[in-house]
């Protein structure tokens, strides 16, 4: 019946193209009808074998409604701006920007910024008045420690953790294609390693999540002989332990056995048919030090690849009990994402959505510190993962402590995703987060992926010029004094006042407790358990 209704009015043309067919040899006024209708039938045919546009895919004839009120949107963008939520045309704006950047359309825009200048939360950088000159913009980050035997140099942007099962599989496969042509790395999501990513044969990040997908055994356990099978292929860059994810940490999540496909169970290595369970925590490991024990296991089973954790900030406590077990046990990881609550997903419950988890500033600012004051930060690189689709975004989250970004929302948007809202519904119109593989043909890879690199290429230009307007050399010179911050109509901070940088091994020696509470959560915090080292006060976590 979904079927029917998107092609209906593509069927209806058609049909009635026939019927003023028939009709006109009788009365020759019907070849008004025969050149309406047929005219409608002829735009349907070309617009389900046209590959550029995945909304016509889908609706054909019927699509082009989106496309009308696009045109004239240019005429009421500043009515929507002023009256919609806040939340609402910023993403509107991010979603233009990220179609600008993917099809190689200019970026220009007359009558200078849209933003309120003299509103409190506007944040601009600083320029220099001898801007530099950036020969490439392929801006690479190191990831190893003296543990890791096999480095991997990360692209400065990635595409963020993204489930096969979640998207579908075109959308896996146009991600990684694009990856792989514009040299930056893939999150695989806790789905496991599929086909589809094999196929496309770009870097992959492996994400592994509680329920161990494609590295477990039949009752949901760590395999560690299928884990060491799959991280040896030379597409798996790095392992990536996921903790928590921004969308709805501490909550776990089910696949009906209802929506397993057998490509799914083959990624996941579970049954058909069997509702599959990720558990809200690890099985694997209960304590800090459990915990880096358990990495410093995944690091020798891979082989020495770079391996990491991914989490939003929760009770910052526990995030220094992982500090504290780090140096107890001398198990270092060799990077950690830091994943802002803002983060999406299409299967978080309203309330964790909203008001579970630390937004990316936050949660960013905190850890860099905690790694600075115990004396890791040289040795731990930090991803930055949370609604980072433009330029601007990436690079304030670089000068607040990250050395690279992850963006989930601007790859989707790169691949088509016009935000349906439909994610959890199976009938995504453009074929990007649905197993229906009526759907998923609207998605044509090799266009998508060429939008995909484009949209990476175009990204990492402007966070070059950028980068050259202040003055620097690479992005990562990005510090907290360059971002300015507007806090009232004639009153500005720099970044720095707000989110500075602690002292390096502040936390290794005795002081006077600073305002932030750093000192009093250290003190708290053990690398034998995630509980309150003083269980009687469990208040300040």
């Amino acid at each position: 019946m979904l079927q029917l209704n998107r092609f209906s009015v593509f069927v209806f043309s058609v049909a009635l193209t026939i019927v003023s067919l028939a009709l006109a040899l009788f009365n020759p006024w019907f070849l008004i009808g025969v050149a309406v209708f047929g005219f409608l039938a002829a735009i349907g045919v070309y617009d389900v074998t046209q590959t550029h546009h995945s909304i016509l895919r889908n609706y054909p004839v019927l699509g082009h409604m989106r496309f009308l009120f696009e045109g004239i949107r240019p005429e009421i963008r500043q009515y929507l701006i002023e009256s919609d939520a806040d939340e609402e045309p910023f993403s509107r704006e991010q979603r233009s920007l990220v179609y600008q950047r993917a099809k190689g359309v200019e970026d220009k825009r007359p009558f200078g910024t849209r933003r309120r200048v003299y509103d409190a939360g506007y944040e601009w950088l600083t320029h220099s008045a001898q801007p530099t000159k950036i020969d490439s913009f392929d801006f690479r980050v190191p990831i190893g420690g003296p543990d890791c035997k096999q480095p991997y140099d990360i692209s400065l942007f990635n595409i963020s953790a993204m489930s096969f099962g979640a998207l579908s599989g075109n959308a896996i496969l146009a991600l990684n294609k694009g990856a792989k042509a514009g040299g930056f790395a893939h999150d695989t999501g806790e789905g496991g390693i599929s086909r589809y990513h094999r196929e496309g044969g770009g870097d992959l990040i492996w994400e592994i999540g509680s329920g161990y997908f494609g590295c477990r055994t039949a009752d949901g356990r760590f395999d560690p002989v299928r884990f060491a099978e799959q991280a040896a292929d030379p597409q798996v860059k790095m392992i990536e332990l996921k903790m928590s994810q921004g969308a709805k940490p501490g909550h776990g999540g089910m696949l009906p056995g209802a929506k397993i496909t057998p490509e799914i169970s083959e990624a996941r290595g579970v049954p058909m048919g069997q509702d599959c369970i990720s558990p809200a925590s690890h099985p694997e490991f209960s304590t800090p030090i459990e915990m880096m024990e358990f990495i410093g296991r995944l690091r020798d089973l891979s082989g020495g690849k770079p391996v990491g954790f991914k989490l939003c900030i929760g009770h910052r406590r526990e995030f220094m009990c992982m500090v504290k077990a780090m140096l107890e046990t001398g198990i270092v990881p060799d990077f950690i994402v830091i994943d802002g609550k803002e983060g999406g997903t299409g299967a978080a419950p309203v309330e964790f959505a909203d008001h579970m988890g630390m937004p990316l500033v936050e949660g960013l600012t905190f850890a860099h510190n905690t790694l600075r004051g115990a004396g890791l930060r040289d040795r731990v690189k930090i991803g930055a993962s949370g609604k980072l689709v433009s330029s601007f975004a990436i690079l304030k989250a670089i000068a607040l402590g990250a050395d690279w970004a992850n963006s989930a929302r601007g790859f989707m948007f790169a691949v088509g995703c016009i935000q349906a809202q439909a994610c959890h519904t199976n009938h995504c119109p453009v074929g990007v987060a649905t197993q229906d593989p009526r759907r998923a043909r609207a998605l044509v890879v090799p266009d998508k992926a060429q939008r995909v690199a484009s949209f990476h290429k175009n990204t990492m230009h402007a966070v070059g010029e950028l980068t050259s307007a202040a003055g620097l050399l690479h992005p990562g010179e990005f510090l907290p004094f360059h971002l300015l911050l507007r806090e009232g109509e004639r009153t500005m901070v720099t970044g720095d006042e707000i989110y500075p940088y602690m002292p390096e091994g502040f936390l290794l020696t005795d002081g006077e407790d600073d305002e932030k509470g750093y000192r009093k959560r250290w003190r708290r915090s053990a690398a034998d358990s995630f509980q309150p080292f003083d269980t009687e006060t469990r208040r300040g976590a």
